[in-house]
């Protein structure tokens, strides 16, 4: 737990500890390590110039589906050991609406934190989906916004640093209620999302109406890809998306992810400390199995996921349906050695080659 005697790993320390969970991004993963590194360097120094006060640097990661934008938030939050909670934005209302008070998120980083507000005030909080609650107008509205605006100004007041009280039981708040309070002001706040349509707006900046028209010079669109277009974003279109300019300007730190191509989700099946397919051998290694899956294997599971556009998070989905039932008979057959998955069992759940043991004369 992060404390004054800690030692902040280094921002290529951070990265470092990333690649070991984490296949790729490798812009979005330098500019989380230092963000990280320069927020918890801030908290522990505890003898700051009076004249110069290091604002906090909240992070925003846009990225489709799937390619890495949780792991990498949850990934951090391991390596430095700090209480870390995932809030999806889109349950959020603003008080007094059905839905969730921002409080609830608080509640849940402080029992992640065991119940001690120190350690919690130092966690990490990731909130999916932000791009959901944009508004959904540039111009004010007589009728309450309870799902967009209304919610990114009942975030903000946390996102920007509040002491806020939380009630221990969760729920809503009464004044007879018996609550903890936390202050926000060193909770560093990951918030992703995807931003369909961005690339749109970012184009508009980029090529201006008085270039348009007949005679114009205009570009293919094809010469940029919706990475390179993503990666000139500015505050402002994120405003023009919906996204209410208090909070953009407490979400400083913007980081793009890339779309990942099939040779990064092979990579990411296999390759990380954790990935999908250890997994999956170290539970059958539990049973005294060694279980092996074919090239043609992987790159199905890896091709089923390209096709419905799921990314890295369709991995885990397409390998559990077509394990389930091999996982679901197989402690129930004696004497097995070895499992190997070919490329029927991922396409059409075919059975698996089964090798057993040498019988005993």
């Amino acid at each position: 737990m992060i404390t004054l005697n800690t030692k902040i790993p280094t921002p290529k320390e951070i990265k470092e500890h990333l690649d070991q969970y984490v296949i790729g991004q490798n812009e979005a993963k330098i500019t989380l390590s230092v963000a990280v590194y320069n927020h918890y360097k801030r908290i522990l120094q505890h003898k700051v110039d009076s004249d110069i006060e290091i604002q906090k640097s909240n992070i925003l990661m846009l990225g489709s589906t799937g390619v890495g934008k949780t792991e990498l938030a949850r990934t951090i939050a391991k390596i430095l050991k700090v209480p870390f909670v995932i809030a999806d934005a889109t349950t959020v209302t603003e008080a007094g609406y059905v839905g969730d008070d921002v409080e609830n998120i608080l509640l849940r980083l402080i029992e992640n934190a065991g119940g001690n507000i120190n350690n919690a005030e130092k966690g990490i909080i990731y909130i999916d989906e932000i791009d959901k609650i944009a508004r959904k107008s540039e111009n004010s509205s007589i009728t309450r916004d309870v799902n967009g605006e209304g919610v990114q100004h009942a975030l903000l007041k946390i996102i920007e640093g509040t002491k806020s009280r939380v009630p221990i039981n969760g729920g809503r708040k009464h004044p007879q209620a018996e609550c903890y309070t936390i202050d926000t002001s060193n909770i560093l706040f990951i918030c992703g999302g995807a931003f369909d349509g961005i690339e749109k707006i970012i184009e508009r900046r980029l090529q201006p109406e008085k270039n348009l028209g007949f005679g114009a010079d205009i570009k293919n669109k094809s010469e940029k890809s919706n990475i390179d277009i993503l990666s000139e974003i500015l505050p402002e279109d994120l405003i023009i998306y919906g996204i209410v300019p208090e909070l953009t300007g407490r979400l400083p730190v913007i980081t793009v992810l890339q779309k990942l191509d099939k040779k990064a989700l092979l990579n990411i099946l296999t390759e990380p400390k954790n990935s999908i397919i250890k997994q999956y051998k170290k539970l059958f290694e539990m049973d005294n199995i060694d279980l092996e899956f074919k090239t043609e294997a992987l790159e199905t599971i890896v091709n089923k996921a390209l096709e419905r556009n799921i990314g890295a998070r369709g991995l885990r989905s397409i390998l559990e349906k077509a394990m389930r039932n091999i996982m679901f008979e197989c402690p129930n057959i004696n004497n097995i050695k070895k499992i190997i998955i070919t490329n029927d069992v991922i396409e059409n759940n075919s059975k698996p080659i089964i090798r057993k043991n040498k019988a005993i004369a």
